[in-house]
């Protein structure tokens, strides 16, 4: 039996994260970073936006885009 294991799993990953607080929300993303960093894996880009809703409570969304280090 012949294994072989290809260490260039990822070369992008896009990750989506929430939370109702920024605060929840960055300490998401930076867990995520850590782990990422272990796969080789480095942020590209980060997108964010604030949703309120009609009873006033705010939502954090983020969208982030990881790259491999090269």
């Amino acid at each position: 039996m012949n294994f072989q294991l290809d260490l260039n799993l990822f070369e992008d990953k896009i990750e989506f994260f929430e939370a109702e607080s920024i605060k929840n929300l960055e300490e998401k993303i930076q867990a995520q970073i850590e782990i990422n960093k272990a796969i080789m894996l480095q942020v590209h880009s980060v997108s964010h936006e604030m949703y309120v809703s009609e009873e006033g409570r705010r939502f954090y969304s983020a969208v982030v885009h990881f790259k491999a280090k090269k």
